[in-house]
């Protein structure tokens, strides 16, 4: 039996109107060695945009999947970008192409912050579950998860010179914890509230931290050193102060013991905000500190050096000695004793005002001594500002703004033209007209706050309806408006175009449905070109605020929602009424009549959809439809459910189709705007309903209990991974690739016993379909190609879920490859994670014993000869940069231009100094 009818599947075509999402911060990059500060990094929905400053262009899009993005991370090279997403994911992106090879799943929240090493070879990842995880970006995978939090992670430091780590948290503690042994040796409770950033400056001796008050802490850090004896390993020691130091009032944990390092409270920098910290960033030398709270204002800080902080004391010194003097001090007058203080090596620069509240900032420092700053404001603008710090009272200059490509607040409603080819979007203070193919922005025109819009026919022309009651009509070949007309008294909450096109109808909340007919009139500026007005000939009273309004394709019948739930249809021609149609428990926002005028469908703010027939006013079906943020497409004949559209991260505020049906656009309070497209791919009932069920099914599967290590209590440590419907699937294809190894080595068994039982060869036994497909490879060799398909990243916990009765075949599988020199590093890397979970039960099995032995004898053999091989290739590789850089004197591996630039900055100073002197 063939289909009966056929849909048709929309898809995500593009996302577009959104500049900068607020939940994600913002990070200038560098893109093939380009200039530095030129490229921005936002988050954008679940997507990455890389905006050109300069040039207000997106230039590189990183492509998301379907979770909102939450923090950007560039790498220490510049060449990567990390991404942490809302579902506790990372990625790391490509910046040169834009793809992504490496991805993380260890948290169960979103992920609040991410940093790199100094080498970029490590990866730290905190989250709003409260766990620090440290991820291998070489190896791809999870060192351990730090435990200790008990709020949401705010910021993350590596202290590089003592491979330490810090981490505050909206718990108010800062914690520091010990990289080697995987600890936290320190708690600073010296914060009342939320510690929301933190930075290192002076070489990492010293630590700002920024809380919920007008104050910037000021802790300096102290490396306790103890000497060591002969031959005792280079290790981080425990030392007890002997001597009793008062502790600080708002001083740190009070043990009495200090480890590894102490922390002591140097002072406070006020801020001039009284709200909270929201972020706090320096430069990558850390020579300018800036910060901003809640408001449009952020603060600028300078980080003396110790050479100018030395000279700043010395003329406080000297001016003391002077003061002294001129007050006729004798000999016997003690020398002046000048105190240095926190002030003295911070020093405030500048505050500036953006245009609008700010989410996130990012600085950076060039060469000259200019500083670049960009923001990232709450109302979908990235603004760019300079400052020279050199200056003595430097002022701040915006050299970019990007607002051409998206609205200020949320979209409010959409109209496509009758050609399928603009669309146009409207929100509280700007109308765009958009080009559908391209996505670029034709016209930007001011308004009023809009509520409906629509195109007038011929596509010239805009018609908008206004929160207060105004009709605007705009030119789009000018941009221009033409004429702004009083409708109602009130919001104009709705309009709608006659189906004869001669004129339309608004509904508004003076309860009042208006007729108007489209005219030309002579244009009083020109004297000679007529323009379009909209003439008032009709007007429907009633007892309730109008909320919406159609007209029947036939022109026929006016269908009108009110305030009382209810909807009345009315005849056109004589306006009388015809239907009223109840059933609703909250007011219906949206209606639609369908094309031979024979149903009406409703919805409401009870999040329930009605379909009702326009004979007698019936209800055919009552359909709860929603839960936010998706749009769902509906068979109104035979009342089901066909597709969800599943994108925006809030809720969806408007949609528009084309007039032939094949785009989709809707807008959403998280700033975007989604194109969807209808393809040529039919969608089948039944098998949607079947994927549902799966995809339920997996996410259920994914969210059992997490798998435990035997043998390994719970503490500060613990494994990095999480169990997904991904490591589910991968230990099941391992398992399956067991029972088809031990399936063929049956038949291998019982081929040489038949052939031993007749004395003479037979023919080999008919191998499996699988392994032919694989190109004719051993059973154990196709066990391999499983493991190595594994990402690296959830390979751990694959492993951990697999049961026991698999183990035992995968150790001999093990010893094999080891023998053959086959993937010995994961092979190892798989061995010594099994040797540990289930040392208990693989001790206790005497079958294993000879295995085991042979794997030692084994392991450590082929270990050592890979080691001496790149011992070898190592020495080598040093020999011919020796020999290289002898022979054509130029540094080799190493980075000259940063050497050039140097040497230049050091000639301009000494050119500067000459002729000062002159």
């Amino acid at each position: 039996m063939g289909l009966t009818k056929q849909y048709l599947r929309y898809v995500s075509s593009a996302v577009f109107g959104v500049i900068g999402n607020q939940k994600a911060n913002i990070a200038f990059v560098t893109l093939r060695g380009g200039e530095k500060g030129r490229y921005v990094a936002v988050g954008a929905c679940e997507h990455v945009f890389i905006w050109d400053v300069r040039k207000a262009e997106k230039v590189l899009i990183l492509e998301g999947k379907k979770h909102e993005v939450t923090y950007l991370c560039p790498s220490p090279d510049g060449v990567h970008i990390a991404v942490g997403y809302e579902d506790g994911g990372v990625r790391i992106f490509s910046l040169l192409n834009g793809e992504s090879n490496i991805s993380f799943s260890g948290h169960k929240s979103a992920v609040s912050v991410i940093k790199y090493d100094a080498l970029g070879a490590r990866l730290v990842t905190g989250s709003r579950d409260t766990d620090v995880i440290v991820w291998d970006i070489i190896n791809e995978c999870g060192l351990y998860r730090l435990k200790g939090h008990k709020d949401a992670i705010t910021q993350i430091l590596f202290l590089e010179s003592k491979n330490l780590l810090i981490t505050s948290s909206k718990d108010s503690f800062v914690k520091w914890w010990d990289l080697d042994t995987q600890h936290c040796f320190k708690t600073m409770v010296g914060h009342r509230t939320e510690v929301w950033g933190m930075v290192l400056l002076n070489q990492e001796s010293r630590l700002i931290t920024g809380s919920a008050d007008s104050e910037l802490r000021a802790w300096d850090i102290q490396y306790i050193e103890e000497g060591k004896e002969v031959g005792e390993p280079q290790e981080k020691k425990v030392r007890t102060l002997l001597e009793n130091e008062e502790e600080d009032e708002e001083g740190l944990d009070e043990e009495p013991e200090e480890r590894i390092l102490s922390c002591k409270k140097a002072g406070s920098v006020l801020r001039e905000a009284r709200d909270r910290v929201v972020s706090l960033v320096t430069d990558a030398k850390a020579k300018v500190l800036a910060c901003h709270g809640l408001d449009a204002t952020f603060e600028v800080f300078t980080v003396l050096s110790e050479e100018e902080v030395q000279k700043k004391m010395d003329k406080k010194l000297k001016k003391a000695k002077k003061k002294t003097k001129s007050q006729g001090g004798g000999e016997d007058v003690p020398e002046p004793v000048v105190e240095r203080k926190l002030k003295d090596e911070i020093q405030k620069l500048a505050n500036i005002k953006a245009s609008s509240k700010i989410r996130s900032m990012d600085c950076l420092l060039v060469p000259n001594g200019e500083m670049k700053v960009a923001l990232l404001l709450q109302n979908n603008t990235v603004e760019t500002y300079t400052l020279k710090t050199s200056e003595k009272n430097p002022t701040g200059t915006k050299t970019s703004r990007l607002t051409l490509s998206g609205h200020r607040t949320d979209v409010r409603t959409l109209a496509f033209s009758s050609d399928n080819i603009a669309i146009l979007s409207a929100s509280g203070e700007t109308v765009k007209v958009w080009n559908r193919s391209t996505l670029q922005v034709i016209r930007t025109m001011g308004c009023e706050y809009a509520l409906c819009s629509l195109f007038v026919p011929g596509d010239r022309q805009i018609i908008l309806g206004t929160k207060s009651g105004k009709i605007q009509i705009f030119d789009l070949a000018s941009g221009s408006l033409l004429e702004t007309t009083d409708a109602h008294v009130g919001a104009l909450w709705s309009m709608c175009l006659a189906p004869d096109q001669r004129g339309i109808v608004t509904g508004g909340a003076d309860k009042t449905v208006k007729f108007w007919d489209f005219e030309l009139i002579k244009d009083q500026d020109s004297g000679k070109n007529k323009r379009l007005t909209v003439k008032h000939t009709r007007t429907l009273q009633l007892d309730e605020d109008v909320l919406c309004v159609r007209y029947s394709p036939d022109q026929r019948l006016l269908a009108v929602s009110l305030l009382d739930c209810t909807v009345k249809i009315f005849y056109t021609d004589t306006l009388k009424f015809f239907l009223s149609l109840y059933g609703h428990k909250l007011p219906v926002l949206c209606l639609d009549i369908s094309h031979d005028s024979a149903l009406i469908a409703t919805g409401s703010a009870d999040r329930n959809v009605k379909i009702w027939g326009l004979d007698f006013g019936d209800c055919h079906r009552s359909m709860f439809a929603h839960d936010d943020r998706k749009i769902k497409q509906w068979d109104a004949d035979k009342f089901e459910h066909i597709q969800t559209l599943e994108g925006h991260h809030r809720e969806v505020w408007c949609l528009a189709i084309s007039p032939n049906g094949d785009h989709i656009v809707s807008s959403s309070h998280d700033k975007s705007l989604r194109l969807w497209e209808r393809t040529r791919e039919p969608i089948i009932l039944e098998e949607e309903k079947e994927m549902e069920r799966e995809a339920e099914f997996e996410e259920s599967l994914a969210k059992g209990d997490e798998p435990v290590v035997p043998g390994e209590a719970k503490g500060e440590a613990e494994p990095a991974g999480k169990k997904t419907i991904e490591t589910v699937k991968a230990a099941e294809q391992i398992m399956e690739a067991i029972e088809l190894y031990r399936e063929e080595s049956e038949k291998l068994e019982e081929h040489r016993a038949a052939c031993k039982a007749v004395g003479k060869e037979l023919p080999p036994p008919k191998m499996n379909p699988i392994l032919v497909a694989f190109g004719n490879i051993s059973p154990s060799r196709y066990v391999l190609e499983v493991i190595k398909k594994v990402r690296s990243s959830e390979l751990e916990v694959s492993l951990l879920v697999l049961p026991f009765p698999y183990v035992p075949d995968l150790l001999k599988l093990f010893n094999g490859y080891v023998q053959q020199g086959l993937e010995v590093e994961l092979v190892c890397r798989c061995l010594f994670f099994l040797l540990r979970v289930h040392f208990g039960q693989i001790s206790s099995n005497q079958m294993l014993l000879s295995v085991i032995d042979e794997l030692r004898t084994n392991t450590i053999s082929k270990v050592r000869e890979i080691r001496d091989v790149l011992g070898f290739n190592s020495a080598g590789l040093q020999f011919l940069q020796r020999e290289i850089e002898s022979k054509e004197d130029v540094m080799f591996f190493a980075d000259a231009t940063d050497r050039f630039e140097e040497k230049k900055r050091k000639r301009r100073k000494r050119e500067r100094a000459v002729l000062t002197v002159t």
